[in-house]
């Protein structure tokens, strides 16, 4: 059931979430996101392998992800023993309805996200119906993962893309590391009206690992807002 939340985007994050963990079957392989809305789909999962015996092996998608699913008791597993999986939940920073094209990576564990997300048959987003824009970037920078040395030399070539590019930093003014100790610097680039163009932009950008533009890897979303539980898929061009 449902909990009671004072913060109504709360609520909407956790429907969503709930209604995405109905899709894991019994035996499935389940790759686990991160982040606010993830956090409540591995809570979900967790209260099904203990109440309902439901039987899954998962992979998570950060250290944080790998914490909550062994306290909430859900059986954990590597590429090495389980090279694919059968379904990836996620959240999502912002998604194209139309094409479910997604930035992820304020959480700052993309890296992961990809990886996990490109081994699943299946890859669901959940999030509150506010992440819904027309273009990628209207209303977050892109996060990109990059390694520390020479992180300027990126960030330098980064701008030339037409990025504001920012290193994200924690309260005490230190770099944030990633699981892999790598930095994410946090690029403005406005509305993309080309993200594919960009996407192998970045990838072809030396000292860059990867980054946030998840594009043609969702299979479905699954929101939740005031007007209820909205689920899409890509739209046929």
């Amino acid at each position: 059931m449902t909990a009671t939340h004072p913060d109504p985007v709360a609520a909407f994050k956790e429907q969503a979430a709930i209604a995405a963990a109905a899709l894991v079957q019994d035996g499935m392989a389940v790759g686990l996101g991160t982040g606010s809305t993830a956090r409540f789909v591995v809570a979900e999962l967790g209260r099904r392998v203990r109440e309902e015996g439901l039987r899954i092996k998962a992979i998570p998608t950060s250290s944080v992800t790998e914490k909550q699913a062994r306290e909430v008791g859900i059986p954990l597993t590597t590429f090495a023993e389980t090279p694919a999986l059968d379904i990836a939940i996620d959240g999502a920073d912002e998604i194209e309805p139309r094409t479910l094209n997604l930035i992820k990576g304020l959480g700052g564990a993309l890296l992961w996200e990809k990886i996990v997300a490109s081994a699943a048959s299946r890859f669901v987003i959940v999030a509150d119906a506010s992440k819904y824009v027309d273009h990628l970037g209207a209303h977050c920078p892109l996060p990109v993962e990059v390694i520390p040395f020479g992180w300027e030399n990126a960030a330098h070539k980064l701008a030339a893309l037409g990025a504001q590019a920012t290193p994200r930093r924690q309260r005490d003014g230190s770099f944030f590391l990633t699981d892999e100790k790598n930095l994410i610097l946090d690029c403005v680039f406005g509305p993309i009206i080309n993200p594919d163009a960009l996407s192998t932009a970045l990838a072809e950008t030396v000292g860059v690992v990867e980054h946030g533009l998840f594009l043609h890897m969702a299979t479905q979303t699954i929101t939740a807002g005031p007007e209820g539980l909205r689920v899409l898929e890509p739209q046929k061009s």
